[in-house]
């Protein structure tokens, strides 16, 4: 290093690129060269240009910045690689070490003022500026590389200056280049919070509303990975990035996760509840792995943080026992993220399942004393629950008995007073007589009868987990469970946990029915005596379900007419009630409806006149009801199967989605008793099924009998082509693009149904001209904007999606092997395009799309497809040399599209061809399709050929001649 006494620019451009060819080897002595550098570029700064008057004039500082900017200069247009990478990092750090010992030079009260330092980045950054607009896509991208390293430690630079970088940052994010737009996506989100809004043009948006767009309208995956994770995490911001949690792209919705969400949220109530709720239930239940992984670290962080926090709501108590490092109670607070109490616990017990996952040793500190069952809050009845739900999954049967979960005895207590708490309330709040006014007091009252609703039911919910070899703790829960069943106002959730306790301990089906029967007859008295259940009950007797009540009948003393007002509308009351315990009931039954009487009465005095019933709640639950009895009659399905038909033309859409549903199941039930029973029948239903489908305007309903179709389809009790004709109408309908259900159902159904069997392929192959006719007309009525929206299937994803459908490589079962007798379902839709190029009348635009498709066909011959026969690559053959003769196209760009597809048919099949007699298929089949043309049929040379079906120890490999399969080793193009 020269002294200062000896310093001349002229050893400037010898030691300025040593620098830089050191600094591009490794990273280890960028340090080092950057001290040396920076007392060059002090040396040379010093040294202004004694020719001129003028002192401001510094040659030093010119000279220095020349030789900067040619070692960078080198650099731009190198592509990818750690050479150029280090250089980058090398000028970051350099001026980075500038601006620093600028400011450890200053003193305290020094004015700020112009210094060779923030010359030197300006003239660096003004140069750089120059390579956002080159040509080179190297260049660009390494200038705003350049750009990147330096803001991070750029220090002050002029308003000039700073409006050039803000203003070709932005001019980037529309670079063709997606790298290039992510690169400026970081830089600009460098400047975030540093505008000036008064400055700004009316209508010109902010970095920041520049960022928001990038992460949520860029085409490309890592530009908007690039702006989501630079982006600041406000509430301004958070709800653009909940969004990327269910973008396209794997690596974007775990980043969502892992880089944004976990690291930059701080505390999850800077989330609303629903946020919250949002995030958990995309993240837990994604496709992906990776994403529900980097969910789950995101979720257990919040765990962690709800540890280290005191109790928010005072409903802890203080006098557990045996909690190890505050666990429970901090599963509590974390609970109290979500809404347990509303649609929130599903997601709520997810998110604690993934912490059980991810950190199992959790459970080993649960220790359930009695204080905890004596306060139970609906977080803590939630945390139980899940608990005992997870151990017994988990099969850790002993740390059941180690967290001290009470016998069942005990436990019918703990579940006894929580039904008397929950009584008390509703007595408190005069539920049974009068109801209270809309004000603050009427809803918190509200509130808390849902929470001790809540803790009942999480109750029940354990009760089904416990050990019932106890008989006296099992006669308990058997009394309080039918003594809530019996009462008249129980909260409808809590119906359907109390009758899976009766499941579990009464020991056989007819038992429930006849238990819930004698709850119904005793809910129907018309005594005006408060409901009593088995008052001669005995606890003591080993049968539970014995009994010395009279028999009584379901059936009212009164008729309808003969009732006031008041009383009419109670007992509708009463039989809504009777009603939903019925269905709960039979959804429970597996027997068949003949091997239990007792339904006899239920269904002729209370499902049949609920039926007949004009009102439309009513109506529903008896037409539900009898549509559960006929799943377990035969008989009874049968006769009730055209009343639900025409309940399907008639009823509102609330009542119409439960009526298809029981339509649909009877029909899958009893297959051979409608739709195969005969063509006749079959056909008659089918059709006012696809009928309902055409004319439904409703998602909901669409997708109810989408869902029905399907089934009815995979299950092989519908093979109609025009069910399935109209199922891809549907799924390719412009009126159907925002029913997402509906999507998502036929985007899953099609490949499944194809892949299942061969069959299923020709079927679909069967149907694509008429399809893609019906398609193209429905794409011809559409105005531009709708033909415009990606939501929209275009003809041309339809003819791919089709290809993909009708691939026999990509068929599930594979055995039995094919036999020289299957068709290929290429092979065939290829005949069937060619013929349909031989109709004049069709566009030229429709035919560029079937030349398209004919391009994209996997007939040649392969290992994994079926050998054509020589009937097909005849037919393949007469209409592929015949077409441009019989049919010429008036489009020059078509008939090289067709002449690449003549060529590779040639090359695949010009072999085999030359041992093809046409002579010798003349029959029938031949003179129609010759006909068809419009072609002079050959003269018969011989015998006609009838292919043989291969022999069932003969592969397809065994058949083909060996000189095809050698002219197929040899010309591996041919067999592609």
């Amino acid at each position: 290093m020269p002294t200062r006494a000896t310093f001349s620019l002229d050893e400037l451009s010898a030691e300025i690129p040593t620098k830089f060819d050191e600094a591009q080897k490794s990273l280890a002595n960028h340090r080092k060269n950057c001290v040396a550098l920076h007392k060059l570029h002090v040396q040379a700064s010093k040294v202004k240009d004694s020719g001129r008057r003028d002192e401001s004039i510094l040659k030093g500082e010119l000279v220095f910045g020349d030789i900067f900017i040619d070692m960078i200069n080198r650099t731009l247009a190198m592509k990818k690689g750690a050479f150029a990478d280090r250089i980058v990092r090398f000028v970051g750090s350099y001026v980075k070490m500038v601006n620093d010992k600028i400011i450890e030079d200053r003193t305290p009260g020094d004015q700020e003022e112009e210094t060779f330092a923030s010359r030197f980045v300006t003239r660096l950054l003004e140069w750089l500026f120059q390579g956002f607009k080159a040509k080179n896509k190297m260049v660009r991208q390494r200038s705003i590389q350049l750009v990147i390293e330096m803001m991070a430690n750029i220090g002050e630079i002029d308003e000039s200056t700073y409006n050039q970088l803000r203003n070709n940052l932005i001019e980037r994010l529309c670079d063709k280049e997606p790298l290039i737009r992510a690169h400026a996506a970081v830089a600009l989100s460098k400047l975030v919070g540093t505008e000036d809004l008064e400055e700004l043009r009316q209508g010109e948006k902010t970095c920041l509303d520049l960022l928001l767009e990038c992460v949520q309208y860029d085409t490309a995956a890592e530009v908007r990975r690039a702006a989501l994770i630079n982006l600041p995490v406000t509430p301004e911001t958070l709800p653009v990035i909940i969004t990327r949690t269910r973008d396209t792209d794997t690596l974007t919705r775990k980043l969502a996760y892992s880089s944004v969400l976990e690291p930059k949220l701080g505390h999850p109530r800077h989330l609303t509840i629903a946020q919250r709720e949002d995030i958990a239930r995309v993240g837990l239940g994604d496709r992906e792995g990776v994403v529900r992984v980097a969910a789950a670290k995101m979720i257990t962080k919040w765990l962690d943080i709800a540890m280290s926090e005191p109790d928010p709501h005072g409903q802890i108590p203080q006098t557990w026992v045996g909690d190890d490092g505050g666990v429970m109670k901090g599963f509590i607070n974390f609970l109290a993220f979500f809404d347990v109490v509303g649609p929130g616990e599903v997601i709520a017990v997810d998110a604690m399942i993934s912490v059980f996952t991810t950190r199992p040793t959790l459970l080993d500190a649960f220790v359930f004393n009695d204080d905890f069952w004596a306060d139970l809050s609906p977080e803590s009845a939630v945390l139980a629950r899940v608990f005992v739900d997870q151990c017994l999954e988990s099969k850790s049967e002993n740390r059941l008995e180690d967290s001290s979960i009470p016998v069942v005895t005990a436990f019918a207590f703990h579940i006894q007073e929580a039904y008397n708490a929950l009584l008390s309330l509703m007595q408190e709040m005069d539920f049974l007589n009068v109801g209270e006014p809309d004000d603050e007091e009427s809803e918190a009252r509200e509130e808390e009868l849902a929470k001790k609703e809540l803790i009942l039911g999480e109750l029940l919910r354990i009760a089904l987990k416990l050990d019932y070899m106890d008989e006296i703790g099992r006669r308990k829960v058997f009394s309080v469970v039918k003594d809530m069943l019996a009462h008249p106002h129980l909260p409808p959730g809590l119906i359907e946990h109390c009758l899976d306790a009766l499941s579990k301990i009464l020991p056989s089906e007819r038992e429930l029915i006849r238990i819930v029967v004698e709850i119904i007859i005793e809910l129907r008295d018309d005594d005006d005596a408060e409901p009593a259940i088995d008052d001669n009950f005995d606890g003591s007797r080993s049968d539970i379900t014995q009994s010395s009540r009279r028999e009584r009948s379901i059936r009212r003393s009164k008729v309808r007419q003969e009732m006031t007002p008041e009383e009419q509308q109670q007992n509708d009351l009463t039989d809504m009630r009777c009603l939903v315990l019925c269905i709960g009931m039979l959804e429970r039954v597996n027997g068949t409806f003949e091997d239990n009487s007792t339904l006899e009465g239920v269904l002729t005095d209370l499902i049949v006149p609920a039926v007949k019933r004009k009102e439309l709640a009513l109506r529903e639950k008896g037409l539900v009801a009898l549509g559960l009895c006929c799943l377990i009659a035969r008989n009874m399905a049968t006769n009730s199967f055209q009343l639900f038909l025409n309940q399907v033309q008639t009823a509102p859409e609330d009542l119409k989605l439960k009526v298809l549903q029981i339509v649909f199941d009877m029909l899958i039930m009893y297959d051979h008793e409608f739709l195969g029973r005969s063509e006749q029948v079959s056909h008659q239903i089918v059709s006012f099924i696809v009928q309902t489908l055409d004319s439904e305007e409703s998602p909901v309903i669409q997708c109810v009998l989408c869902i029905g179709i399907c089934k009815l389809l995979l299950s092989g009790q519908v093979t109609d082509t025009k069910v399935l004709l109209s199922l891809v109408l549907t799924y390719i309908s412009p009126s159907t693009m925002d029913n997402a259900e509906l999507k998502q159902c036929l985007s899953y159904f099609f490949p499944v149904y194809c892949y299942s069997s061969r069959e299923n392929q020709y079927r679909m192959q069967s149907i694509f001209i008429n399809a893609f006719d019906l398609a193209t007309r429905m794409h011809e009525d559409l105005e531009e904007e709708q033909k415009e929206d990606p939501r929209l299937v275009s003809l041309h994803q339809f003819g791919l999606l089709m290809i993909d459908w009708t691939d026999m490589t990509k068929l599930v079962e594979k055995v039995p092997p094919p036999k020289l007798t299957d068709r290929n379902p290429h092979a065939d839709l290829a005949v069937c395009l060619l013929l349909a190029l031989y109709d004049s009348e069709r566009t030229d635009e429709i035919c560029k799309a079937y030349c398209q498709i004919l391009g994209q066909l996997q007939f040649s011959p392969s290992k994994d497809a079926l050998e054509l026969d020589n009937r097909t690559v005849l037919k393949l053959h007469i209409l592929v040399e015949n077409l441009q003769k019989q049919c010429p196209f008036d489009d020059a760009s078509l008939d090289r599209i067709f002449k690449r597809i003549k060529d590779h048919f040639r090359k695949a099949f010009g072999r085999r061809l030359e041992g093809i007699d046409p002579g010798r298929y003349v029959d029938a089949e031949f003179e129609k399709f010759y006909e068809e043309l419009g072609m002079e049929m050959p003269q018969a040379t011989g015998e006609p050929i009838v292919e043989e079906p291969l022999q069932e120890e003969q592969t397809i490999e065994s058949v083909v001649p060996a000189e095809e399969s050698d002219a197929e080793e040899e010309e591996p193009d041919g067999a592609r």
